[in-house]
């Protein structure tokens, strides 16, 4: 998938969870890196982290509110 695709799947899956819980998104597209962690901070969650390899780069986010 291509941005915003992954941004619009995180967010809904975020909604649907509780407060303090952590999601794992794993995206391909090499704009998604950019894309999703400027979202997260611009919502409030909290990433964790972020982990690359040759062609999948994986988000690990806390729901804060």
């Amino acid at each position: 998938m291509f941005c915003p695709e992954p941004v619009f799947r995180t967010k809904i899956e975020l909604e649907r969870m509780t407060v303090g819980n952590t999601l794992k998104v794993i995206a391909d597209d090499p704009a998604s890196e950019e894309d999703i962690s400027r979202w997260v901070n611009r919502t409030g969650h909290q990433l964790l982290e972020i982990k690359k390899s040759d062609k999948d780069i994986e988000f690990t986010i806390k729901k804060v509110k």
